[in-house]
């Protein structure tokens, strides 16, 4: 009879896609099929009458008992063999055929999913099912993961009508029907598969998966990579108030990563990373796993060691600085081998995290030549990113990529093009090939111009200027009140950083392009001063280093008085030092205004207003010096490297002489 009924029963239950994944709790309330003769049938209890089984109260054989758990358990139907594997026949529809005798080798298994890998299509994947004879659970799960990878897009599927092809429903039947008999590592990953397919919570397949699963976790018997799929499915169908998913984390906690493997670290890192982690949860499971990662990173392998380190920006563990110096030490040989996802995800975690060495560095400058003409334009991006970011001065990096630049830019979004060349002007580099790369820009702008955000757009202006590029065509247009209007309707209102960028070009166009005649920059937007807190047009004087000069300079002049400190002018620069000159050339107190014939600008050049490996000026510290030098001032430069050789107070007071007044006899006070 029951033979009868499993040859009655048709392919798979109704399968409803789900573009969004609901986060409610799973109850089996809609669990309908089309019975051969047209009428709607239960699946759990085969009725011919879908109605007459919900007058009845429901199906009993999938009752749900919500008096324990928001999650539905049912009643599986008695099987006849008992197995973990699943056969196909070689026919136009796969048919389930179990046996313990004929379960695939490890060696079978990993062919199978080598040729799984190479699938383009899910065409493809289907018909690479109808040729296996024999295959286990955890193989239909990857199959189905396989079609989840090719064919998902966002929150929905490429195309729906991929779930209704003879072989993916004869796969999820056959997965519905022997729930119970697969193992723990096919279950959950058949369920976490199901979810990335967008299936309907209420199938009877996730209802089924759910239930044996809900039963799996009770035993207490998974281990913790199988929790972390569990958890990730649970997370993709409830969110982060999933009951299930908090008796998962409770497993793992029991356990210590120290005991853990590799994977299982790295599948609770990213289980964490998904939202499980946020707002300081489990801080103290953290703390133990970043001591424990630090041991190990020497064995990961380069997807291990970028899903690490994406898991810790998505966190924001900024206490687990030891692991990222680790990481980024480990990485350095693995960087010929990751992925262009894979790179890209590193170096935003180095930058996350504000840290370099000098191996890495050297690492990138052999790699990025063999791939700035191949790699995705957002890999090569994310490069210049890195090294601007970390003012680290590459010509071997920034040279190739800017002649990959010219050839690519074409095909770069916008977003792209600005961010490449803003690591141009922070770093104040132009490279040999300068002139076809703006010209390129120039291109771009007059092509695109309307594609760029407003913002974006105004970046990348600001940075063509660092590096004394000026873009006087557009420049008009960014003037204009329609632009300033879009310029605020991004924000509550313009920010500092905003309006400064706007009023450093306005003063560019006044001082280095006088043939400018387009709009003016209304007063209400430009700012006083390029030096404020946070993100600056200027970097504040180094403490250290202007004391130092300080001292030497009262000495030299005679007295403090003869000599103002951060002087703000009214060009909006922030003077470090300003020395008032009469026409005779002696020195006049700081605070006379009248018969000044000179003024010198003394710029106390820390470490920070350099690039870190390279004595260059960063692009915003070229641009002040040169626009003080048109504005009258005599600049001097007192630059750290040199004031560091100075060993006494009469070394300082004579080289600050020579550097002020090169020309006259020092006098004695």
């Amino acid at each position: 009879m029951a033979l009868k009924l499993i040859q009655r029963r048709p392919l798979l239950g109704q399968l409803v896609i789900q573009r969004y994944p609901p986060a409610g709790p799973v109850c089996p309330t809609r669990f309908l099929s089309t019975s051969p003769a047209g009428q709607p049938s239960c699946v759990a209890c085969l009725c011919t009458s879908a109605s007459r089984c919900i007058q009845k109260q429901g199906c009993r054989k999938l009752q749900p008992d919500c008096r324990v758990r928001s999650l539905a358990t049912i009643v599986r139907e008695p099987s006849f063999v008992a197995s973990s594997s699943v056969g196909l026949h070689r026919d136009s529809v796969p048919r389930l055929h179990l046996t313990q005798l004929h379960r695939p080798t490890a060696i079978e298994e990993q062919a199978f999913l080598q040729r799984l890998g190479c699938c383009s299509s899910s065409r493809q994947v289907f018909k690479l099912l109808r040729t296996v004879e024999i295959m286990s659970d955890t193989m239909a799960a990857a199959a189905l993961h396989r079609v989840a990878d090719l064919e998902q897009e966002g929150n929905s599927l490429k195309d729906p009508s991929v779930l209704e092809n003879d072989t993916i429903r004869a796969l999820c039947s056959q997965l519905e029907e022997d729930s119970g008999r697969l193992t723990d590592a096919g279950l959950v990953s058949a369920l976490l598969a199901c979810t990335r397919l967008f299936l309907d919570p209420w199938s009877t397949l996730m209802v089924r998966l759910v239930s044996e699963s809900q039963e799996r976790l009770d035993r207490g018997q998974m281990s913790v990579g199988q929790l972390c799929i569990l958890g990730q499915a649970r997370l993709a169908m409830e969110g982060h108030s999933s009951v299930m998913l908090e008796e998962v984390m409770e497993q793992i906690q029991k356990q210590e990563p120290t005991h853990w493997s590799l994977a299982d670290l790295v599948a609770v890192y990213r289980l964490l990373q998904g939202g499980v982690g946020k707002d300081g949860k489990y801080r103290d499971l953290l703390n133990a796993m970043h001591t424990h990662a630090v041991t190990v990173t020497f064995r990961m392998d380069p997807a291990a060691f970028s899903g690490l380190l994406s898991a810790l920006v998505t966190l924001n563990q900024t206490q687990a600085m030891p692991l990222v110096i680790s990481l980024c030490k480990q990485a350095v040989r693995h960087i010929p081998r990751f992925t262009d996802e894979e790179l890209s995800l590193v170096l935003g975690a180095l930058m996350h995290f504000g840290h370099s060495d000098h191996y890495f560095v050297e690492a990138m400058e052999r790699y990025v030549p063999t791939m700035a003409f191949t790699s995705h334009p957002e890999t090569v991006t994310k490069v210049m990113q890195f090294f601007g970011r970390r003012n680290i001065l590459s010509p071997a990096v920034f040279d190739v990529v800017a002649e990959s630049f010219v050839y690519r830019a074409d095909d770069y979004s916008t977003s792209q093009v600005a961010r490449q060349i803003m690591s141009f002007g922070k770093l104040g580099y132009l490279p040999p090939n300068a002139g076809d790369v703006f010209r390129k820009v120039e291109t771009i702008l007059r092509t695109r111009f309307s594609h760029f955000q407003p913002r974006t757009l105004l970046s990348l202006l600001h940075s063509c200027i660092l590096v004394e590029r000026f873009p006087v065509n557009f420049v008009s247009k960014v003037f204009s009140s329609y632009f300033l209007q879009q310029l605020q309707e991004e924000g509550t209102k313009m920010d500092r950083i905003v309006l400064a960028q706007l009023t450093q070009l306005y003063m560019t166009l006044k001082l280095e392009c006088p043939f400018y005649e387009g709009p003016r920059l209304l007063p209400k937007y430009r700012v006083k001063s390029f030096l404020m807190s946070g993100h600056s047009l200027e970097t504040p004087v180094d403490t250290h280093l202007y004391h130092s000069v300080k001292t030497g300079l009262v000495d030299l002049l005679g007295a403090r008085s003869y000599f103002g400190s951060k002087v703000l002018t009214p060009y909006c620069y922030t003077l470090d030092v300003e020395i008032k000159l009469d026409e005779e050339g002696y020195v006049l107190p700081a605070s006379h205004d009248d018969d000044v014939f000179k003024r010198i600008a003394l710029c106390i050049d820390g470490p920070k207003r350099f690039s870190t490996n390279k004595r260059q000026l960063l692009g915003k510290e070229a641009i002040k010096q040169r626009h003080l030098r048109l504005l009258g001032y005599e600049v001097v430069q007192i630059p750290f490297y040199e004031m560091e050789k100075l060993r006494n107070k009469t070394s300082v007071v004579e080289y600050l002489h020579q550097k002020i007044f090169p020309h006259s006899y020092r006098l004695s006070w």
